[in-house]
């Protein structure tokens, strides 16, 4: 053998091996590139994962933050409802053309005939001294009293006393009815 051929047949075995290595980096270049692609889908994929479960939970979280302000957007309108129904109430009872204010006085009077005990002095509401004059001739008149119309009842030695005006009457009466009135209003 000729050292022409020898180095032929070691640059060829050189070559050969070479290409073998080449071959064997390119497979292991393959098969890290294709490790690291299936990382980063998994990695992705957690990542996507994790990120729609908690986009999942801010959604949940706002749409029970907005039902509650709705509710207390409700609540509030309500109760704004509800105290302007009071108010119209209390504004019609301290109106002195009040239809059926004589009668209602009547019925006060009568009902302190039945609690009355003794001698007692009706303390009127301004609106209403004139008339209650004319019906509660059994009672001494008394200094006026603040309301929207009725009378105190009192003890001639101040020991007893019956608030019959009409705002005690109609803040006993929305306190029991106040469920009705509201079911009333809003069903």
């Amino acid at each position: 053998m000729t050292l022409d051929q020898l180095a032929k047949d070691i640059s060829a075995s050189a070559e050969a091996e070479a290409k073998a290595t080449l071959e064997a980096a390119k497979e292991e270049a393959k098969a890290i590139l294709s490790e690291a692609k299936e990382r980063a889908n998994s990695i992705e994929g957690d990542a996507s994962f994790k990120a729609n479960k908690e986009a999942d939970q801010i959604a949940r979280e706002m749409v029970a933050s907005a039902r509650q302000a709705n509710q207390k957007d409700i609540l509030v309108a309500r109760r704004a409802e509800l105290d302007a129904t009071l108010a119209s109430a209390r504004a019609q009872l301290g109106d002195a053309s009040l239809a059926g204010r004589a009668s209602l006085l009547k019925s006060l009077v009568k009902k302190a005939g039945t609690i009355s005990q003794g001698k007692m002095v009706m303390r009127p509401t301004s609106i209403d001294r004139s008339a209650l004059a004319d019906a509660a001739k059994d009672y001494k008149m008394g200094d006026d009293v603040d309301g929207l119309g009725g009378f105190v009842l009192e003890a001639e030695d101040g020991t007893l006393s019956f608030d019959l005006r009409f705002d005690t009457l109609l803040e006993d009466a929305w306190v029991e009815q106040r469920a009705a009135v509201n079911e009333t209003l809003f069903g």
